[in-house]
């Protein structure tokens, strides 16, 4: 079996850091493929390699696999680890991760992923702030209701690959999300979230919409990337 898994940047890319997080954490072997963002729409270029014009995908042999999710649903037939043992458990998992990837638009929209800055956010809109606190209730009611350490139990799961892009937006803009932030320390300091932001920070990658939009998220009070 020998995996490919296309990706884009480090700092912007919250849909490729989920795949390429679970299969590093559960030790799925893959080559590491980054196509960059480099203007607003790269929908053309990236048609080459997706049927979508977007990443992340999944290179098995001759086969594509697209989709963040469509990745995972793949790999949990193929792995052992994706979803927890626990059946409970795994039912939380399935169905907060569906809603991860289907919703918090506002949470996407006000709060853009950029790993490598610090910004003061502006006032919050109502819809931002429900997102918030659906949050906290997620990372509340999984840690309580399965122990812990992470979001459904003892073991690292698709789960907290699809909830990680946010820790980095909770710190980026510093949102409150209650017992869950013991959670957000814990899956920063992950071994292979640690090798992302390292990359995220080696970045000198600038694509100009990206960058607008996190301006239009607040001011920026720290930025740690390579310049």
């Amino acid at each position: 079996m020998s995996y490919v898994l296309i990706t884009a940047n480090r700092n912007y890319s919250s849909w490729s850091l989920r795949p390429w997080l679970l299969m590093k954490a559960l030790g799925i072997a893959f080559a590491d493929r980054i196509e960059p963002f480099t203007k607003p729409s790269n929908y053309e270029e990236f048609r080459s390699f997706s049927p979508t014009g977007q990443v992340p995908v999944l290179l098995d042999g001759a086969r594509m696999v697209w989709d963040s999710l469509g990745i995972t649903l793949y790999l949990a037939e193929r792995h052992p680890g994706v979803w927890p043992q626990d059946e409970a458990a795994r039912a939380f998992a399935m169905c907060a991760v569906t809603e991860m990837h289907g919703g918090f638009a506002a949470l996407r929209h006000d709060c853009t992923m950029n790993v490598g800055v610090r910004v003061t956010p502006r006032p919050m809109r109502p819809e931002l702030l429900r997102d918030v606190a659906r949050l906290r209730e997620i990372f509340e009611e999984g840690l309580g209701r399965f122990g812990g350490p992470w979001l459904a139990g003892p073991a690292f799961t698709a789960i907290d690959a699809f909830f990680a892009p946010v820790a980095f937006r909770i710190r980026t803009y510093g949102l409150d999300v209650g017992g869950g932030a013991d959670w957000v320390e814990r899956v920063l300091a992950h071994p292979a979230m640690q090798q992302w932001e390292a990359e995220a920070l080696e970045e000198t990658w600038r694509e100009e919409s990206h960058e607008a939009e996190l301006a239009a998220c607040g001011a920026i009070i720290a930025d740690y990337r390579r310049q």
